[in-house]
Order: structure tokens, then sequence, then C-alpha cells
């Protein structure tokens, strides 16, 4: 907690900004941002934990209607004020109960790995690759892309696509770099209407809460532009999917050295991974299926972990739970030059303080039991068969959000990191979505069954 006079010091540079309002924010179960503002001049009591909010109105903070209330309590390190409205402080919260931390809350649960990661000498830099759909909502509903000339059957990095949108993608890139992100690309992505921003890694909890912030951000730009912005996982049946890679390394806590590089030619299996890294890698594959609700949590994601589906060619999503070099048909892929590992099956619906913090638990387990991931998978693995796959020893990810829950209740990896509370707030409400869908029908049956039988 911040002194009185750094709190005053902090509201004196944010007034002197033209903020008035402080917005502090958490997020659910999902990973959707949850909040209450309050005038500057109140700062100092928010970030004493001022804000109350009955837990019991919001997904997966596991409270009853009788329980007291939990308190939101801002990180004062990681302010951001909006770029399009700057009376507008946005805070990433932490939630606290009676004065302590919420347990519930998954940016306190990355908070508790990353000092595990730390007794052990090592901090997390982790990087996300953001992909987001800019599309248009039709009057019944349906979703479309604004620009009717972007139509290519393979239109990734097609330039016409990409000055198509660039109000919105100038409002974006601005945005990023003037908070100093460091974006180092932007592009017309593999999709019809479909975009990515790839800004400089940093550590775990930064990351996230940048991630979290640039959801609202493009929605908010595209509103503008009178526009639909979605990270939704897979918006066409017919196209590419919104990925959020996760880009993973450790790095050594007191000198800043990245732990997981060396030469190609100090590594036997030449993908420039140290031994460590190897291990980490070997803990994410040990817990693979399970981690995949995290990373992969709605119904929709599994419409895009496919190999092909209603697809012209491969989707490039990840079905296996493998790793490879530049490989893209592995889930865990090591990009070329090394030093990090990149989790491929992560989408744009992710709760990225979850996913990192069983990632980063997963890493932590295969280090300190020295675990060994086997031989990196080099082929199309889209074209092996069932007998090549078997005999690799390479298993599937789950192809349904049910698998997926199931597989994440059945490790007790999952609830030693978690806690039992949280773990079972996650089941039950991605068991319940998935209930909801299953008894749901689809236009897709009405159209297939209601004439043929």
């Amino acid at each position: 907690m911040k002194s009185s006079a750094e709190i005053k010091a902090i509201e004196k540079d944010l007034k002197a900004k033209g903020v008035k309002y402080c917005m502090g924010t958490y997020v659910d179960i999902h990973g959707v941002p949850k909040g209450k503002v309050v005038p500057i001049n109140h700062l100092e009591h928010m970030a004493h934990g001022s804000e109350l909010y009955t837990g019991y109105a919001l997904d997966g903070l596991g409270q009853k209607p009788n329980d007291d209330e939990i308190a939101s309590v801002p990180d004062l390190d990681h302010i951001i004020q909006l770029p399009w409205q700057k009376e507008i402080a946005w805070m990433p919260a932490d939630n606290t109960f009676k004065g302590a931390p919420y347990p519930l809350n998954t940016r306190v649960a990355l908070k508790n790995v990353l000092k595990q990661a730390e007794e052990m000498g090592f901090g997390f830099n982790l990087g996300i690759e953001a992909e987001v759909f800019v599309l248009k909502k039709n009057e019944d509903g349906t979703l479309a892309v604004p620009n009717e000339d972007d139509k290519l059957t393979k239109p990734c990095y097609d330039t016409r696509g990409f000055l198509h949108q660039f109000n919105w993608l100038d409002k974006m890139a601005t945005s990023i770099n003037d908070l100093g992100w460091d974006l180092y690309s932007f592009d017309h992505e593999d999709a019809n209407g479909q975009y990515e921003f790839d800004f400089m890694y940093a550590d775990a909890i930064t990351t996230c809460d940048r991630f979290t912030f640039l959801k609202l951000m493009a929605k908010e730009y595209a509103r503008e532009e009178n526009l639909l912005a979605t990270f939704m996982p897979k918006p066409f049946a017919n196209k590419t999917g919104n990925g959020a890679h996760f880009n993973m390394s450790l790095y050594d806590i007191k000198t800043g050295e990245n732990l997981f590089k060396c030469d190609p030619q100090d590594d036997p299996k030449g993908l420039g991974i140290t031994t460590l890294g190897y291990q980490f890698i070997a803990g994410i594959i040990k817990h693979g299926r399970a981690l995949c609700a995290a990373f992969a949590p709605t119904v929709n994601s599994y419409k895009r972990l496919v190999r092909q589906g209603d697809m012209p060619y491969f989707t490039w999503a990840p079905v296996f739970n493998s790793f490879g070099s530049n490989n893209r048909t592995n889930s865990i892929r090591v990009p070329m030059n090394g030093g990090r590992c990149e989790s491929r099956n992560a989408d744009g619906s992710v709760n990225p303080y979850l996913a990192a913090t069983l990632a980063l638990a997963a890493g932590l387990e295969g280090i300190r039991e020295e675990l060994e991931p086997g031989n990196p998978q080099e082929d199309n693995l889209y074209e092996l068969t069932d007998e090549e796959r078997k005999a690799r020893g390479i298993e599937f990810l789950p192809r349904t959000l049910f698998e997926a829950v199931q597989a994440f209740k059945e490790d007790p990896f999952i609830e030693a990191t978690l806690g039992k509370e949280l773990s079972d707030e996650f089941i039950k409400y991605k068991t319940a979505e998935w209930n909801e869908y299953h008894l749901s029908i689809s236009q897709w049956e009405i159209e297939r069954y209601s004439h043929l039988f």
C-alpha cells in the first residue's frame, strides 16, 4: 500500500493531466472488466478499499446473497489515462475481503504463483498477440465484414484491406505507442475484416493488464466508427479465428537475463532453448489438456481449434498437445531464434490472468520435476494418421468446452494451483455455459432437420 503522501502526489499528477475520475477495474471469471468510478478527490479512499461490491452480482466470485461485500484496491503502479476520454484514469485492481487478498480474484491468483517463481529466482515475461475482427452488425443481428472489397480467399497481409480500416487502425496504433507499449508490428490478418497488433512483451501482470485494456480500447474506437470490434474466437465458420498467442519466458530475478535463451548450436534439439526452457514446456504439455479450458474458455473456442472445418485451407489453429520449432501445427511453438515458447491455443476470449497463472504454475512444476518434453514435432501434424500420432505419443487437445472442463476438473494440479474455491467456480460457470449451449437449437439444426424428418 502506498503512503498518503505518495497517493497525493499521484492525484496531483493526474489532475495536471486533466483527469477528473478514477476507474478501479478488476475482472470476473471470464476476464470481463468490472468496477466503480470515483472523483479524483476520492482517490485516496479508493486506494484504501473504499469501493465495495456485492460478489453475488458477478460471475465467479464465489459469493452468496448473505455474504459480506468484497472491496477493490487499485494498482497505482499501472494507471492508464483513457486516450479517448482523458478525464478518466483506468486502474487495474485486486479484490480484497476483510482486508486480505481475495483468492477468487484471478489477478490475485497470478500474483500468488509469481511469488512462487520469485522464490525460485525467476521472473515471468509474457507477450500476447492480439487478434481482432472489426465488423458491422446487420439489422438481423448477423455479423458482416464492412469492406465489401475485403473478400480474398487468403487475405493475410492484404494492404488494401489494411488501408480501408486505416482510421480505426491509426487510433489503435497511436494510442498503443502513446501509452508506451512499443507497438512493433500490425497488419491485416488471415481472415477478412481481421487485424493483429504486436507490442513489446513485459512482466506477466503488466501484459495481462494491457491486454485487458486493449480489448476495451478496441471496442471504443470501433464504436466511434459505427462498427463492432470483437475478440470472439470464431465469428465465421469459413474464416480463421482470433488467437491470443501467449509468448512466455523466464528471466533471472536479479539480472533480468532471459533464462530460456541459448545459441541453437548449444541446444541438442536445435531450437535455441535452454534445458530450463524445455522443462517449462514439458510442464505445460503434462497439463496441456486441462490448461486448454483456461486458454480456450468458451463454447465458440472449439469451433476455432479444428484442423480445417468449413475452411478452404488449414486453420493454423492447434489441435494437438505437442511442441515444435516454427511449426504452427503444434500447440506450443518455439519461434525462430528461440528464447521463448508460444502457446497457440489461447484465443481472444481468454481471461489472461487465469491462463497466465496456470501456464506459469505448470512450467514451474516442469522445472521442479526436471521433466523432458521429448523431441520437437516438425511435420505437418494435421496430415498424420491416427496410427502415426499414437506412435509419437501425441494427444489431441479437447475438442469441446465440455471435454476441456472435464480435463480441468480431473487434473489435481488445477485445484492445487488455484485453490478449491476458484477452480470450483470456473468449473461451475463453464459447465453451465456448455449446458446452456447444448440446450439451444441452432439455425443449422433447423435447416437440416425440419424438412428431412
